[in-house]
């Protein structure tokens, strides 16, 4: 396909995303959407890169080196996501593929959603719901009846100081908290600035009323929360991971939930994804789940399909997308090298 003489790059996207994502780069490119909402299969996503110039993809869609010999004029990979994990970055880069992601614009959204896990598991609010549902509800107040946790003035503990971090440490102040933090690297400007508190792992655990991870997924924090770590927390405690699933290890935190070491859950995340029916974490009463739709407002996916498309145009255009994962790529293949349009 041609415009003015100009071939134009071959982009495929593996899943629709909103507007105005696709409409930027099919200005530019000839844009081949699937439109199925599940996964591509391996072998399917293979077919689909073979001659793609740039790839818009998805975090549940693997992207190895499988993929990236399959596609020998791969150029940009560009992630509708904040998370990288389901891409091989080293291997990009030493391929000379530009592999950009969407920081920053889903914020405000996903820290919103900590917050909303964190308020329904301190007040049993699913609960609650099932419980009014289901005609339980026999007599018009008592006492005892679904009793949580205070969330104002209470101490909440944030693993990983960063974006999404701070945004939760914003809405916590509005609390009247005290705001404790734990991050492989000490800010000690923020600490000033937020009024918040730096200390060690175990002693942030121990400490808190309310645990909140936002940390990616890696070889060092896969597992983090594990059985040692549950066990350091309060019986009064609430867990939210709105981060990655693996983080937590799902075996001890039923055992936690179960026998109280922790008094209730949030997660928005899961090991593996979408968690079967039979997921154990499921059957207990004192945990609340979401689909891993922390990022899922119109206004933040929005503005996500917004950059991925932008990241994705300016790396074919020769130009520096706005966020870029592997900045030693521009060594390897520098952008006047990689500029189809």
């Amino acid at each position: 396909m041609d415009d003015g003489g100009l071939i134009k790059p071959k982009v495929v996207m593996t899943r629709r995303i909103l507007e105005p994502g696709p409409s930027i780069i099919s200005q530019k490119c000839d844009l081949y959407v699937r439109e199925e909402r599940k996964p591509p299969t391996k072998q399917e996503l293979i077919e689909l890169v073979k001659d793609a110039d740039g790839l818009l993809c998805l975090l549940s869609d693997k992207i190895d080196r499988d993929v990236y010999d399959a596609c020998g004029k791969l150029r940009v990979v560009s992630t509708y996501s904040v998370g990288f994990d389901h891409i091989d970055v080293e291997e990009a880069t030493k391929r000379g593929v530009y592999v950009c992601y969407t920081p920053g614009v889903l914020t405000q959204a996903t820290a919103d959603q900590a917050w909303t896990l964190l308020m329904a598991a301190a007040r049993r609010l699913a609960e609650a719901d099932r419980y009014v549902r289901e005609g339980k509800w026999d007599i018009g107040w008592a006492p005892d009846l679904l009793l949580g946790y205070d969330v104002y003035g209470a101490t909440i503990g944030i693993i990983g100081i960063g974006r999404i971090g701070q945004a939760v440490a914003e809405r916590a102040k509005g609390f009247n908290m005290k705001v404790l933090y734990y991050d492989t690297v000490r800010r000690e400007d923020l600490e000033r600035q937020m009024g918040i508190e730096y200390c060690e792992l175990e002693s942030l655990l121990e400490r808190s009323d309310f645990v909140s991870l936002h940390i990616p997924r890696t070889k060092d924090t896969i597992g983090l929360i594990n059985e040692d770590n549950l066990k350091k927390m309060k019986p009064t405690a609430v867990l939210v991971n709105t981060s990655r699933g693996g983080i937590v290890d799902e075996k001890a935190l039923f055992k936690a939930l179960s026998n109280g070491w922790i008094f209730a859950a949030g997660l928005d995340v899961f090991e593996n994804e979408p968690t079967t029916s039979d997921n154990p974490l499921l059957k207990l009463p004192n945990i609340v789940v979401a689909p891993h739709i922390a990022s899922a407002t119109h206004q933040a996916r929005s503005k996500m399909a917004e950059v991925a498309a932008m990241n994705l145009v300016n790396v074919l255009e020769g130009k520096d997308p706005l966020f870029l994962v592997n900045q030693d790529v521009k060594k390897v293949k520098p952008l006047d090298k990689v500029k189809m349009i």
